[in-house]
């Protein structure tokens, strides 16, 4: 599903294969390397993509598929812990073949060629969540 090096004590480098589904290989790799507090950065290419746009007025959720070739031009996020298991909140902006380009969370996306990320591990820090009523958001929740 991946491979990955340590680069430093709290940085890895991860190179996920062809054709795996993005979410499903950072949270497994998460949960191998006991991270549950950290940052993801990376790149790449998908040929297929889930994205979910929050509408605030409704605080209904909104996923939109898009089925074609697209270039990772930007993929952040951050990692925590919601109700035990690891709680990945990812953004995606991918470049279409005419130059346009689509994004927002990302909900899955299939890889179609490579998929390179950076994970920052806070190794020390607590990042849980909980639900908020008023946003209709999954916010942290912090120890202190």
């Amino acid at each position: 599903m991946y491979k990955y090096t340590q680069v430093s004590d709290t940085k890895y480098v991860l190179s996920l294969d062809n054709h795996v589904e993005i979410m499903t290989a950072l949270a497994a790799f998460c949960k191998e390397c006991d991270i549950y507090a950290g940052a993801v950065y990376g790149l790449g290419a998908i040929s297929e993509a889930t994205f979910r746009f929050l509408d605030p007025a409704t605080k209904q959720y909104v996923d939109k598929t898009f089925a074609e070739q697209m270039e990772i031009t930007n993929l952040t996020g951050n990692i925590s812990l919601k109700d035990g298991e690891v709680y990945l909140h990812v953004h995606v902006t991918a470049g279409r073949r005419d130059y346009t380009c689509v994004g927002g969370h990302l909900l899955q996306a299939r890889i179609n060629g490579a998929c390179e990320l950076v994970v920052e591990n806070f190794e020390d820090g607590f990042l849980g969540r909980r639900f908020d009523e008023e946003t209709g958001l999954n916010l942290y929740e912090f120890k202190n």
